[in-house]
């Protein structure tokens, strides 16, 4: 289920469900919890999602999906690798720091082994974006400028894990970094953080002199 296919009232319900999951986790957020704070009728929402599990589906796949996109076209674009390889970074960063909500409760969950996760569409998403990494890495191999040897589905938990060591402990780089403001932080996260990010990438890809 991506944006276009929702009316209105659907994403007002997924954005509500998303603020209680993020704060309360799945189990600890009902039907009612969702509809009470979206000041619908508990029907609307079996109605649009059917299940608590569906509707955690949607909000999933509703948050996700649109990266998917990004990346299809981005193998097209008229780019050296490397810059692709940059910009695909850059493109995780933003949506990643743009949807912290989702992706608490996906490391919530996912931590807890919670079996409302296993969404067989959600992993296919992760595929696609794999895949669109592996053609403009492979793409950067056939033209001599990165290593054969890279472990390429190694390359996105290196991205991510990066990331969110740095927003789990936000109060204490906003301290030593001194960010003042979230904006101050999301500035810092586009910037330094996402060139930190392409650095580290580029030092895995490319030959060594």
């Amino acid at each position: 289920m991506v944006k276009n296919d929702l009316n209105d009232k659907q994403i007002q319900i997924l954005n509500v469900a998303e603020t209680l999951f993020a704060e309360k986790g799945f189990d600890g957020t009902s039907i009612r919890d969702i509809s009470k704070v979206a000041k619908i009728n508990i029907a609307m929402v079996s109605y649009y999602f059917g299940s608590k599990e569906k509707l955690l589906e949607s909000l999933i796949l509703f948050k996700t999906s649109g990266l998917k996109e990004q990346l299809f076209h981005l193998i097209d674009e008229n780019l050296e690798p490397l810059d692709k390889i940059n910009k695909l970074i850059a493109l995780y960063v933003n949506r990643i720091n743009c949807n912290k909500g989702i992706y608490r409760i996906l490391h919530f969950e996912l931590a807890s082994k919670k079996k409302a996760l296993e969404i067989q569409s959600f992993s296919e998403i992760k595929k696609a974006n794999l895949k669109s990494m592996e053609l403009i890495i492979q793409e950067g191999q056939a033209k001599g400028v990165f290593r054969k040897d890279v472990i390429i589905p190694l390359l996105t938990p290196t991205i991510l894990g990066t990331y969110f060591h740095f927003n789990m402990n936000k109060p204490f780089f906003e301290e030593i970094l001194d960010l003042k403001t979230d904006e101050d932080y999301d500035n810092y996260v586009k910037t330094d953080l996402t060139k930190h990010i392409q650095q580290t990438i580029k030092a895995l890809l490319i030959h060594e002199n």
